[in-house]
């Protein structure tokens, strides 16, 4: 359970939220600064602990995911695309469970 904050080919930073197990359970928008990125970390730990930041989409093809909101609403985070809504689900707990204070946080940017 660890945020990794990283940066792009095109040099825009980002940042996955990963599960114990090494799966990748959010995802950040890129930012311009690696200020930026580590803000967006602090706002998923401040954030995830309250379900109603938490939004619930279907895609085109039927499958879903979730974003999660500032409470400004803007989205700090994306999940993966799950064929059901019991993994969409799964996927919100374990945001809940691993965006934590004590979370530690890579920097693979270096």
């Amino acid at each position: 359970m660890a945020f990794e904050v990283f940066k792009n080919d095109s040099g825009k930073f980002y940042f996955n939220l990963k599960a114990s197990n090494g799966q990748v359970i959010l995802s950040s928008q890129g930012y311009a600064a690696k200020s930026g990125a580590m803000n967006g970390v602090q706002s998923v730990i401040n954030h995830a602990t309250d379900d109603g930041n938490f939004e619930r989409k279907e895609a085109k093809d039927g499958s879903v995911f979730f974003t999660l909101k500032a409470s400004n609403g803007q989205i700090i985070g994306k999940s993966q695309m799950y064929k059901a809504a019991t993994g969409m689900e799964n996927g919100i707990a374990s945001v809940k469970k691993n965006a934590t204070a004590d979370a530690a946080v890579k920097d693979l940017s270096a």
